[in-house]
This record gives structure tokens, sequence and C-alpha cells, in this order.
């Protein structure tokens, strides 16, 4: 039974349970998490759409295989193993193979029938040798790959069926059988086309974006289980392909030239910029043609590794009979006619061979697997954003792609498809915003969301500041933004902070400073002299930047956040505040007034209050981002790994607390970790500050008493973990929380939910009437049937108003609740924290102490001296293990805690324009 409220408390209704014909999960079930306890009731029942199709499970035992393929040094690419496994069904061994197995491109195979093996294992000898391919030249034979097929198990798809109507717990078998269906379902799309883990790509919707780049529209799919059965959920993706064509094309446009001897050393190709197109192709699959045997025209597929530091006529070698040559002459007696361009670099293949550029062809459909570059985001968004209505249709026409029903594979396998009833119909619930409080003098103190937006007009903050010391410091040259522009700026930031609350007198000193010099002394020139006139520090520095000053604010975020300076600061574009409007220094305002210790706007108590909570997020960040998050709902945030060629570089945690009890004022702390490591090594300590902070924080500014200082209960949203980590989350990360309470000596009631953003399920308005502006569904829309667990406590929450494209709803899976939550409850309370964001007046994607801690990350270079050693560049790779610990180790030296000033207050409040389009409901840039 949930517990009783607090006084003046109600929970939301509880009423409704089980809905007839939906299972629920009986006494002998197992779960990671906790058992679904009901269904929601609150909200307004609506119509949606969900980009699922509901589909048939096989009714015949499925065979599982374990597949080794060797001689195999290292692992096999996934287009390579499935060419393997082809040939094995097509061309070696038929007879046996009929019907066809699926194939995962790694160590599974499965099949509708046991394969005739006398001893359960039999060994086949497959190459790749063709008519097109030069394998056998040079004197050698094919290269012949051995593998081997074992049987391991049997999968009764009855298990599924038990599964999905709450009478089976999710095991191994379960899980088995759901990969099976996933391979199944893949086997031909794969077989086909260029594909990613679980996205394959076709060239029947391409943008060209340069560099070398081009976007293929592809599409996702995956078996899902569900509410008394199974579902395909297919969403439409994006993969940013190398062009096909000439490697030394690809590469020139990359570097953005047009002459190839642009890339000749000898004239002036600089050695970073080769660096620079090395990391880019490195791993690309190339063709080189030369002549047969027999004269016939062959092409060898080669994986390029690195790039040559010389020219094709400076690269020397020895040849088999003695004598030395250069590659270009070599290449002039092999091919019979000489280099077009022998002073341009080589590349060096895999087998260590210098291959010209001009020589290579670029084949079509190759996955680009790196970064994209930071000036080619802009065509990405643009290219993967589709509103609503629009992604649905390319869904529905995807499964013209997809020919479910043209599948021999899901044939075989008994499987069948409902794409002729259309994307599933179910019913969803749009909840009641939170009423939003704001201070005396306003015009109206308490106002309802719509849409999941608000405005500040004739709005007093909740708590504002007084700001009787400030300086202004100018990085734009004088020319650009004049003594004009300066007092323009500074009477339309005045003006904007008299409307909010914000007693902001006049600057006490204004300067224009060089970008060129040390900004750390620039800065603290700028307080000197402000403490000179005003007999004390400044309170705050605003800065003004000039296009392109990045390093202009890291060096200044340092200096306010983390230095003996420890000012609050606040960075302005100069092209932003030129001449801006009242709206632009309104936005300002909310950033100013939380980092120097006021409050925008908290959740009306009399529409949200529980019992006092601590609201944490913890986020591990593996730049560019990776992420956790804690407090009055402790939210652990997601975890982003390095970008590639980063391997040296360090996990960032981070977490998040508010420290009131109207879960709107939030501090942080952030540690350094083992690289690409999920779970939080310094949850303990950081729990620890943060509860302190609390009951301090509760004691001093709220006069509490002692004993009544404590939160009562803990909400913990842990975003970033895959389904398979949910245990990992429960056994490693819970007892360092709850090793932190009693070390406090307290005990609150703790609830775990992990938010996932990284999956595919989508939500669509099924009329007009129920979307917003956008023409997504409203913000508040929530799911708890149909497409949720069979059995365990989850539901999908969209919080957020749309902006641009097609808005992904969070997804919440509760791990463990001492709280005895109903679903209304934790519902409401994680949409009202939504609302709390304090940079913005609109509700975001996920609660706001998560967005918080995704900032807190993103900014953790802040806490390293810009003039130090420590490489963020992607250059900046480790090789092995020993250098990999060794950066480890200056990574965590060179990492400066936070200024004392600095750590009650939220300094974190910014946003990026990447975090802006994660959480505010634009398309999220990932390329899959």
């Amino acid at each position: 039974m949930p517990p009783r409220p607090a006084p003046g408390h109600s929970f939301p209704s509880l009423a409704g349970g089980a809905r007839a014909g939906l299972p629920t999960a009986g006494a002998h079930i197992t779960t990671v998490g906790v058992k679904r306890p009901d269904f929601s009731s609150g909200g307004q029942p609506v119509p949606i759409y969900v980009n699922s199709f509901a589909t048939t499970v096989p009714s015949s035992i499925i065979h599982h295989y374990d597949v080794v393929i060797s001689p195999s040094e290292k692992t096999l690419p996934a287009r390579m193993t499935m060419d393997l496994i082809r040939r094995l069904q097509f061309d070696v061994a038929p007879q046996i193979f009929t019907p066809r197995c699926v194939y995962d491109g790694r160590k599974n195979i499965f099949s509708i029938r046991e394969l005739p093996f006398d001893t359960g294992s039999q060994e086949f000898d497959v190459t790749l040798a063709d008519a097109n391919s030069s394998a056998g030249s040079g004197g050698k034979g094919p290269k012949v790959y051995k593998i081997k097929l074992t049987k391991v198990a049997q999968i009764n798809p009855e298990v599924l069926k038990r599964f999905i109507d709450g009478d089976q717990s999710h095991d191994n078998t379960v899980l088995t059988a759901i990969t099976a269906l996933n391979v199944v379902i893949r086997m031909e799309p794969t077989l086909k086309y260029p594909f990613n883990v679980r996205s394959f790509f076709t060239n029947k919707e391409t943008k060209d974006i340069g560099a070398g780049l081009e976007l293929w529209r592809g599409y996702f799919q995956s078996i899902r289980p569900a509410m008394g059965r199974m579902l395909i959920n297919v969403d439409i993706s994006t993969g940013c392909m190398y062009k096909n064509g000439p490697l030394l094309r690809l590469c020139l446009e990359f570097i953005g030239k047009r002459d190839p001897n642009a890339l000749s050393p000898k004239r002036g190709f600089p050695d970073r910029e080769r660096l620079r197109l090395q990391r880019f192709i490195s791993g690309i699959r190339v063709l080189t043609t030369h002549a047969g045997p027999n004269g016939e025209v062959q092409q060898t597929p080669r994986v390029i590794k690195k790039l040559s530091t010389a020219g094709a006529s400076s690269l020397t070698f020895q040849m088999r009979e003695g004598q030395t040559m250069t590659v270009a002459e070599y290449f002039q007696s092999t091919q019979n006619k000489p280099l077009q361009f022998p002073d341009v670099i080589c590349a060096e293949v895999g087998s260590g061979a210098l291959i010209p550029l001009e020589l290579c062809m670029v084949p079509p459909g190759q996955l680009m697997r790196k970064q994209v570059p930071p000036e080619k985001t802009k065509d990405v968004l643009d290219f993967a954003t589709k509103k609503p209505g629009d992604r649905l249709r390319s869904i529905v026409n995807g499964l013209e792609v997809l020919a479910y029903g043209q599948s021999e594979y899901v044939r075989q396998f008994g499987m069948t498809v409902d794409h002729a009833a259309g994307p599933l119909k179910i019913t969803a619930r749009v909840l009641k915003p939170p009423m939003l409080k704001y201070g005396p003098g306003s015009r109206q103190m308490t106002i309802s969301p719509r849409d999941g937006a608000w405005n500040m007009v004739d709005k007093k903050f909740f708590r504002p500041v007084t700001i009787d010391r400030w300086v202004v410091v100018i990085y734009e040259q004088q020319r650009r933004f004049n003594d004009g522009a300066a007092q323009d700026m500074v009477t339309g930031l005045i003006n904007s902070c008299r409307d909010v609350g914000i007693k902001l007198a006049p600057p006490a000193h204004v300067c224009w400073e060089n970008g060129q010099g040390r900004i750390a002394d620039q800065l603290r020139a700028a307080g000197a002299t402000c403490a000179q006139k005003m007999k004390a520090g400044p309170n705050l520095m605003v800065v003004i930047l000039p296009e392109g000053g990045n390093d202009i604010y890291t060096s200044v975020k340092h200096f306010g956040d983390i230095t003996v300076m420890g000012v609050a600061t606040q960075c302005l574009k100069s092209s932003k505040c030129f001449r801006a409007k009242p709206q632009y220094y309104a936005n300002v305002c909310l950033k100013i007034n939380v980092k120097l210790g006021g409050i925008n706007t908290i959740p009306d108590p009399s529409s949200t209050r529980t019992t006092p909570l601590l609201s944490w997020a913890v986020r591990s960040l593996f730049p560019p981002l990776l992420a956790l998050t804690l407090g009055v709902s402790l939210n652990l945030a997601d975890v982003i790994h390095p970008a590639p060629g980063s391997d040296g570089r360090p996990s960032f945690t981070s977490l998040v607390a508010n420290v009131d009890s109207d879960t709107a004022k939030y501090i942080a702390a952030s540690r350094v970790q083992t690289s690409r490591q999920e779970m939080i090594e310094e949850l303990e300590s950081m729990s620890h500050h943060c509860l302190s902070m609390y009951i301090r924080y509760r004691e001093m500014a709220e006069k509490k008493a002692p004993g009544a200082s404590a939160p009562k209960r803990i909400i913990f949203y842990r975003d970033g973990v895959s389904e398979g980590q949910f245990k990992q989350v429960l056994e490693q990360e819970l007892p360092l929380i709850k090793k932190a309470c009693a070390a406090l000596k307290i005990d609150p009631k703790i609830t775990i939910l992990v938010v996932g953003k990284r999956h595919h399920v989508r939500f669509f308005p099924a009329s007009d009437r129920d979307a917003d502006r956008s023409g997504n569904c409203k913000a508040g829309t929530v799911v708890d049937r149909d497409v949720a667990h069979p059995t365990e406590f989850d539901f999908y929450l969209q919080s957020h108003g749309g902006l641009l494209g097609t808005s992904r709803p969070a997804h919440y899976s509760v791990l463990y609740d001492e709280n005895n939550f109903s679903a209304d409850a934790l519902q409401s309370l994680s949409f009202a924290l939504c609302h709390v964001y304090a940079r913005s007046t609109r509700s975001v994607s996920i609660p706001a102490p998560v967005y918080y801690a995704d900032i807190v990350c993103s900014r953790a270079k802040n806490h390293y001296d810009p003039q130090g050693t420590v490489d963020f560049s992607d250059s900046a790779t480790q090789i092995d293990d020993g250098q990999a610990a060794s950066s480890l180790e200056a990574f965590r030296r060179g990492f400066r805690p936070l200024h004392k000033s600095q750590e009650t207050l939220m300094y974190f409040s910014v946003i990026t324009n990447l975090l802006a389009a994660r959480h505010l409901g634009q398309c999220a840039l990932r390329c899959t």
C-alpha cells in the first residue's frame, strides 16, 4: 500500500488499478525493477499513434548455435562476417542450410530447424574469393576461413507468450528469444543495405553536405515486448556516409581545396591538416584496380590505416631483389603509366602497403563512424528533423522497404507483421501541469503553463537578488562594439532586471580587453578596480564575447567558477546583445538570478507538495558528454562515451541536488573517474556532500530544527543506463547512497528511476485538435499501458512542448521504491520537475536536475587551467593501457574543484545549442 500522505498533501488518485485485459505480474514472477503497482488514472484521455506494429510470435522451437570464425587475430567487421555466412548458406552447404538460418553478425545463429550435425557441431571452410576479387592472385590461393557452428540451446517461443501475459519472469530465456526475433527481422535488410547496429540505410533519400560526406535516410527496427503482445518499433534514422568515388576527390573536398597538389607536403600541405585528414579517413574501405594473372581487371578491397608523411615520389622502399625505388616508380612500372600527382601523399593500408590516393576508389554505402564535423551539425539536424506527420508517413512508407511479408526469413520463422493495420493506436493521458509560483509584485503570482510554455510578462522572480557591485569586460573590438553599444547593453540589462525584481546598480567599471592576452589577469584587474571604487569585489562580471570566442569563454568560466576569484560570470555574445530586444535580456536575467543565489519560480506547493525530498542528479561524462544526476528527486543522468579518437580521456561525473524544500535551488559536485566506466565511482562522497548541503540549507536558510532538516525521501533519477545495467545500479550505486545516509545518521526512503532518452518510441496525435502548435502531442502526454513493460513499473512521459521535428518522450523505469509510490504520484512528480529548469520558461524533456547534470559535465573542461597541459583536442589519442592510465592520472591532478563561493550557487545555469536541441524538444543530433 502507498504511504499515508503528509498533512496538507494528498497524492494523486490511486483509483483504476490494472485495466481489464492488461497483464499484471503474479507473485511468482521475479523482476529486476519494481513490479507495476497500478496504472495511472490522472489526466485527460487522448488517442495517439505510436510508431509500433503488432507481430506474432513463432510457434516452432528455435535452435541456437554459437559461431566461431578463424583465423581472426582481431574482430572481423560485421559486413565481412555476414558475407561469410551468406557464402556458407548459399554456396558452400546449401543442402544443410535449408531453410536458411539468421545470423547476428557476431556470435549467434538461429535456425527454425535443427541442423543435421552428427555431434551437435560442424566446421566449414569458406572463402570470399569470386570473379571480381584478386584473392587468388600473386601465387597465393584465396584466404580460407574456418567457420565452426555449435548448438548451444533450444528456444521455446512459448516463454515469450507467457512473458507478455505477465506469467513469466524476465530471465535469460526471454532475453535470448527476443534477440532471436530481432535477428530474424534484420537478416534480410542487413544482407541488402549498409547497416549499423539496429538501423540500415538506403540511397533513396540522400543529401550532400560537403566535406566528403552525404546523408542517407535509414530505418530503425526493434522487437519490443509489450502488454499482451509483441511489437516491432520502427523509426527513421540518419546515416552519415563517405561519398563514393575517387579517394583523392573525397580528401580534397574534406580539406576544402580543388588542386590535388594541395595534398603535397612539398607544396606546403601542413602536417596538422594531414593528421586531421588521417583521423577522418582512417578505417575507410577502398578498392584498388589492377590486372589479374590472365589480364582481367580485378579490384582488391583494402582498409586505410594512416597517411604517409611524404608524397609518392619521395617515399622509397627496397624490393625483394634488393634494388630501391620510390612508390611512384613502382606504380609506374606495374600500371604501365606514370602517376598524375606523384607528390601527393599515399594511404597506408592494413597490410602496410603504401598506395597513391589517386589509385583508390571509395565504394558507396560506407558509414562514417566518427563524430560529425561541428560545422556540419546543422546540416545533419536539418536532414534528420521531420514534423510529426511527415515522420509517421516516412515510417509507414519504410515498411515497403522492410517488406516483412517478402522476407524469406520472417516467413520461415512463422512471424506475421500486421502492417496493414497501420501504426498502433492507443489511449494516452495528458497530465495537468503544475501551477508555478512567482514573487510578490507579480500581476499574477501563480500561473498554469500551456503547451509546455509560459511567459514572464509582469512577473517578478520568486526570490530576486540584489547586485550592487558588477563590472563589464568587453572582448569585442571597440570599433565594432563601441561606447554607445555598451551603454545600450547596460541600460537594457538594468531595465530587464528591474522588471523581474532584481535590483541592479549601475556597473562599477566598463573596459575593453584583448582576447589574446591573459584572461585571468584582465578579469582580476577589472575586479580590483571595482574593489577600489566600491570597497569590495564584484558580485557579477558580465563578459562580452566576439564571434568564435570559445577559448575566451572557457578561460572566463575557469576564472569565475574555479580560481581564487570565485565570482559569478555571465557571458554574452556581442552579436546577440547589440541592439537586443528586452526578451533577450529577460532570458539573461533568468540565468543571472539563480547564479547569484536567487530563485526564479517554484512549483506551487498546493499542486506538487510531497514531504521534503532530496532531488539529486548525477551524471558521468565522457567528453564531449557523459552524466549522472541526484536531488529532492535524485537523478542520475545518462552516460555518453568519448568521441572516437579520445581513448585516453577520463569520464567526468557530476551530482546535482536541490537543497531547498521547493526543488528549485540546486548545487553540483563533479569528479573525474576511469574512462568509459558506466557506474559512478565516488557516488558515496558526492552523495554525502549533497545531503550535508541539503541539511545545512534547510537549517540555516529555511530555519528548520535540526531534527526536521533531513530529507524524508530521496528520488533518484538515473539517466543513461541500458536495461542490461539496471541490476548494476541496484547492486553498486544504491549501497553507496545508503552508506552516505548512514554516515550522516539519517534514514530517508529511497526511490530509483532510470530515465531513458536513447530510444525510438515516438508519439503522434491522432487528430489536429489533440496536437500542439508544432503538430506534436501535447506536453504532459503519458503512457503506461499498451507499449509499456508487461510486468515492471515503467511509463513514457512527453513533458515538453514541441519546437522543431518530432518530440521524443522520456522513458522512466522504476528500479527501487521504498516510498511505495503510485503510478500517478511518480508521473506527476516527474512532470513537475520538468518545469523547474531555471533557464527557461518552457518545460524541458527530462527533470531539471538531470538537465543540470548534463550541463555540469559538459563544462568539465572549465575545471582545468586553460594555460595548462591537459589536452581536450581530437588528436589527444592514447594507444595503450599504460598511456591511458597515465593520462587519467594527469586529468585527475589537473582537475580543480569549485571555488567555495560557488559551491552553493547555480553557476551551471547555462544552455548550449546541443543541450537545447536535446531537452527543449528539437531534433537531437544522433547519426545511427
